[in-house]
């Protein structure tokens, strides 16, 4: 078993910035690939950013320059520096983690508000 534990979000204007960071804890030795995936009520969750242990990172177009993923493997942490964010980012992030058995585990979301 993972645990995942968000922090980070809060009420930002408009072309701020905010960072969300997720510290993993329990079998965190089988953890292949973290990120960050977003869901606004009623619509699917959507993809935001991943680094696999590696440091490969993979992103989503709509926050290609604005959104950048790393990775503390000492810490067991993953974050998400936001930058410039839109009105449109306003939503609730989770944090994912998926094992090398591709096992998939979810922290309890983190809301970010932008105001325009």
């Amino acid at each position: 078993q993972v645990q995942l534990q968000e922090s980070g979000g809060g009420l930002v204007q408009a072309g701020g910035s905010l960072r969300l960071s997720c510290a993993a804890s329990g079998a965190i030795f089988s953890v292949n690939v973290m990120g960050w995936y977003r869901q606004a009520p009623g619509m699917q969750r959507d993809l935001v950013a991943t680094i696999s242990v590696g440091g490969t990172t993979n992103y989503a177009d709509s926050v290609k320059g604005r959104f950048t993923i790393s990775r503390d493997n000492a810490k067991n942490t993953v974050y998400l520096q936001m930058n410039s964010l839109k009105p449109e980012d306003t939503t609730v992030y989770f944090c994912h983690a998926q094992t090398y058995g591709a096992y998939n585990y979810w922290g309890q979301g983190t809301q970010v508000i932008v105001s325009s």
